[in-house]
């Protein structure tokens, strides 16, 4: 299993951060940079889940999106994809901090295919850097709304 953490400082709050990963509205595609609109549907959403697949033509997953306002939390579990099997996911916690919130995530991924190996095997060496940069860019848009 490949594994990665990083942490990402927001001036939103916690439940302005919860927001803006939690919408999944028909602008996610163009806030998210590995979301597309080809790759991105609602299936099922109550008030504290969602079921949605989204990525792109390299990789795209089936996820449950679960959180807890309350105690700043967000998991969302890999149901199907084409590089990802069971067990892969994602964990948010969103803690204020500094007049914002510090985004602790956490990325689990067990590769059911060979271009998920591929990718899974560039994780530890890239992945923390890459994804907390694409997190800082799609929360500095979110903080100039």
């Amino acid at each position: 299993m490949a594994t990665t953490h990083f942490t990402v400082h927001t001036s939103l709050s916690p439940s302005e951060t919860l927001a803006v990963i939690t919408d999944f509205g028909p602008d996610r595609a163009r806030w998210w940079p590995n979301v597309d609109d080809a790759h991105f549907a609602v299936h099922d959403q109550g008030p504290d889940w969602a079921e949605v697949t989204e990525g792109t033509g390299m990789g795209w997953e089936r996820e449950r999106y679960s959180w807890d306002a309350a105690a700043g939390t967000v998991t969302i579990e890999t149901l199907d994809s084409n590089l990802w099997g069971p067990g892969s996911s994602w964990h948010y916690e969103l803690t204020p901090a500094a007049g914002g919130t510090d985004l602790r995530v956490t990325l689990n991924r067990k590769p059911n295919s060979f271009k998920g190996k591929l990718v899974a095997g560039l994780i530890p060496l890239v992945g923390a850097r890459t994804l907390a940069k694409q997190f800082e860019t799609v929360l500095r848009r979110a903080e100039t709304r």
